[in-house]
């Protein structure tokens, strides 16, 4: 099944968005850059322990765009912080820094916190990169049609992981959830544009509230 997720991700084409696992970004530092993106995705979605799906909104340029994975930057990947994924040999970009995207170090921050990290998937309502025009690093809210897309990649992961307790990282997701008849088990505020404690707050009483 993770197969095809992931051959389903890779085969989508729109216009301004950029698709990480099939593409190839002009700062990649290696020509195989999105065969790595779909192996280290594999990686993370093959998880016998997965409890809790975490679901944002879309996929951004200083995460998932060179990192492939929701909620993850260059920068915690070459820090060895993500669980089941070793830290590259070597640099993903040829960007002077790594890449560290605000979101992604407060989302795997909270959820090391909390205990939480080892049972976790992370996904977003559309996994894409939607950009602003042809401007690979920028990032925009993604369309209503878009969100529609990412749909049947969104179904079949719930189906692979039937009975996992899913959270609404975001109005966006929430939303995307209810399209498809879902009520999550608790709505979270994303951790983008000042929302870092609230999520933070949201997250911790989620676990205080699971057995």
């Amino acid at each position: 099944m993770v197969k095809k997720i992931i051959n389903l991700l890779k085969n989508y084409r729109a216009h301004q968005v950029f698709n990480p696992w099939a593409e190839q970004c002009t700062l990649d530092a290696h020509p195989n850059a999105p065969q790595q993106r779909r192996k280290r995705l594999a990686q993370h979605l093959d998880n016998e322990q997965a409890k809790l799906l975490l679901i944002g909104e879309a996929s951004g340029y200083q995460g998932c765009r060179y990192s492939g994975m929701t909620f993850t930057s260059e920068r915690l990947l070459l820090e060895g912080a993500i669980p089941r994924i070793a830290p590259p040999a070597k640099r993903l970009t040829q960007r002077k820094l790594p890449f560290s995207e605000p979101s992604a170090t407060i989302v795997w921050g909270t959820l090391q916190a909390l205990g939480l990290a080892e049972q976790v998937i992370l996904w977003n309502a559309f996994p894409w990169h939607p950009m602003k025009g042809e401007e690979p690093h920028s990032n925009r809210t993604p369309s209503q049609q878009e969100l529609s897309d990412g749909l049947p990649v969104l179904e079949m992961l719930l189906d692979h992981y039937q009975g996992i307790v899913i959270i609404a990282v975001g109005k966006k997701a929430a939303h995307t959830l209810t399209t498809l008849g879902i009520k999550p088990a608790c709505e979270v505020r994303h951790p983008a544009m000042g929302g870092a404690n609230k999520f933070r707050e949201g997250m911790a009483q989620f676990a205080q509230s699971t057995p």
